[in-house]
């Protein structure tokens, strides 16, 4: 891979996914993260930020309300908690 490529750690995936890095770390060791584009640091995935491109997260807790795409009806969104 070509040293003036940038990559993201873990840090920068958190970061652009709005989440921790203990968060990130997370998903990968469970499959929820895209493959890795460098994997030569053992313990230390890189991704090009290509890669996330297009790329949703999937399962629970994704806020899609702050990656662009239409929030949940608002009756749907209330909890019902705390109402009066």
């Amino acid at each position: 891979m070509a040293d003036d490529q940038q990559l993201w750690g873990y840090p920068e995936v958190a970061a652009h996914l709005a989440i921790s890095v203990s968060a990130a770390r997370n998903r990968k060791s469970r499959g929820s993260l895209p493959a890795p584009d460098d994997t030569t640091v053992p313990d230390r995935p890189r991704w090009r930020p290509a890669t996330f491109q297009g790329w949703k997260p999937v399962g629970r807790g994704f806020r899609s309300d702050l990656h662009g795409e239409s929030a949940p009806p608002a009756s749907s969104a209330s909890s019902g908690h705390g109402a009066s």
